[in-house]
């Protein structure tokens, strides 16, 4: 047992929504115990190569990933991708398109808020940014959730979402995206191995069996928001169609102090996976 090292499969850095720089995220991971570490930015790579910078001068292995955004059945649905070729252009060109959907995302989001009476600009929530982001790097919901957070509107970024921005949210929208399908193919052209990520967030069975059987490589299945019940269910799921099987913290950091779904190495497992990700 004393042989036995870990890797968390799922974090989050400021090249996307997360608080902490990439290199920041590394070295919580050796706090945290870990001998890996994979930077799964939403729709970006460019946190990777500060991240492996780090992980070379502190020994710790970094895992080349990123969190693909795609739609289901109205659905937001994400698509984890480990070890492709993150400099590859056309996977860069596509993940490019992604940002700009989302930055048309927050756009209408702005214009609902302000007709719900809350007034807020891209200015605003570009101001508020602890690091300013660059082209290549994504800007979200809970971007804005910081921003209404800041107003006082509410407390937290789970109250931003389950009031304004999440699913039933009243400035909820959710433009057009590529679906599941697409995301694995983008992975799997560029090198990589496809995982779908927290199975259990989406309420849909439908919806995580026809990726099943549409084909995917792995599944997320300990997820720090994952019941005890939908891990033993997923495990088996994975086991019974021969997928990989996955964990990640999903962190994003913390934020007035609460910490957005696990902190760093909260869920983790053998770096033996590491293999068949590989």
């Amino acid at each position: 047992m004393a042989n036995i090292t870990y890797v968390d499969l799922h974090t989050h850095t400021t090249a996307s929504d997360g608080t902490y720089t990439p290199e920041v995220n590394v070295r919580m991971a050796l706090q945290a115990g870990l001998a890996a570490v994979a930077i799964t930015d939403h729709d970006t790579v460019s946190g990777i190569d500060e991240a492996l910078l780090e992980g070379r001068r502190i020994g710790v292995e970094v895992v080349p990933g990123v969190e693909i955004s795609t739609v289901d059945q109205g659905v937001d649905v994400h698509i984890l991708g480990y070890y492709m070729d993150y400099k590859d252009s056309i996977f860069n060109q596509r993940l490019s398109q992604l940002r700009d959907t989302r930055n048309i995302r927050n756009t209408l989001i702005l214009k609902r808020l302000n007709e719900l009476g809350i007034s807020i600009t891209m200015n605003e929530v570009n101001e508020s940014l602890v690091h300013q982001k660059s082209a290549d790097q994504s800007i979200g919901r809970p971007h804005i959730a910081d921003v209404l957070m800041s107003r006082g509107i509410v407390s937290t970024v789970t109250e931003a979402f389950e009031l304004y921005l999440g699913r039933g949210g009243a400035a909820y929208v959710n433009p057009a995206r590529i679906g599941p399908l697409e995301a694995v193919n983008w992975i799997r052209e560029a090198g990589g191995k496809a995982v779908l990520a927290h199975p259990g967030l989406y309420k849909n069975e439908q919806i995580v069996n026809d990726i099943i059987l549409q084909g995917i490589d792995g599944i997320e299945v300990f997820h720090s928001d994952h019941t005890e019940e939908q891990k033993q269910h997923y495990h088996h799921l994975a086991i019974h169609h021969g997928l990989i099987v996955t964990a990640g913290s999903d962190s994003h950091g913390t934020k007035a102090g609460v910490t957005y779904h696990g902190s760093i190495g909260s869920e983790r497992m053998d770096t033996r996976v590491l293999t068949a990700l590989k």
